[in-house]
């Protein structure tokens, strides 16, 4: 039943569209959600391993390697960047917001904060991870594992030792959420123009292997 529920979650075809699904993965979805604000003041990170939760083999090799989609989109609701990487289970890898995710944006204005959503779908042994491609069944299948942490940065309250106008760095882990087929279509649509239309702009730059930690300006 789980197989066939995470099969139908993949279905890419415009026929779905208004359609919702509802995966009962727990908070385990493969799909998730935060925000990265302040960004004028420094940068913001994502950090993401593999809980290897879509292996199938053990010892002494492994599959369930995943490919991280990753759509930015700036406070007005634009998709200004996407990407895909390659996670494997127990891997770490990162983003900075600044200098991979708004760096190269579709359109000149680059924001001060964003939205960050990422799907983790299943790595096709023959196909590139494609974040135009994710949820396409059998081949990129929304699948669970990915588990991802981000930083933002908040203003500071004014006090004794800390001067009006600080500011402080949170991180916290992603939300998960619920994936219906219209934003899977709609997020995979706009990365797939933006592929084809963008002249090189609007991709955003591919994960670094290990950890971030943000810095302040």
């Amino acid at each position: 039943m789980r197989d066939r529920i995470l099969a139908l979650l993949g279905v890419f075809a415009v026929a779905a569209y208004g359609q919702t699904a509802v995966t009962p993965l727990g908070q385990d979805t493969g799909y998730q959600i935060r925000y990265a604000a302040n960004l004028f003041v420094g940068d913001s990170v994502v950090n993401m391993t593999n809980s290897g939760a879509s292996s199938t083999s053990g010892y002494p090799v492994s599959n369930g390697n995943l490919c991280a989609n990753i759509y930015t989109y700036s406070p007005e609701e634009q998709l200004v960047s996407c990407c895909s990487c390659y996670v494997t289970p127990n891997g770490l890898m990162s983003l900075s917001t600044k200098q991979d995710l708004i760096s190269n944006t579709l359109t000149p204005l680059v924001p001060s904060s964003v939205v960050i959503k990422i799907i983790g779908t299943k790595a096709s042994v023959t196909t590139q991870c494609n974040a135009a491609q994710a949820g396409q069944p059998g081949n990129s299948d929304v699948v669970p594992g990915l588990i991802a942490w981000g930083t933002t940065i908040h203003a500071l309250p004014a006090t004794v030792s800390t001067p009006a106008g600080s500011f402080g760095v949170t991180e916290s882990a992603f939300v998960p959420a619920t994936l219906s087929f219209s934003e899977l279509y709609r997020m995979t649509a706009l990365c797939g123009f933006i592929q084809a239309n963008g002249s090189g702009y609007g991709i955003c730059r591919s994960c670094r292997t290990g950890g971030l930690g943000a810095e302040r300006k």
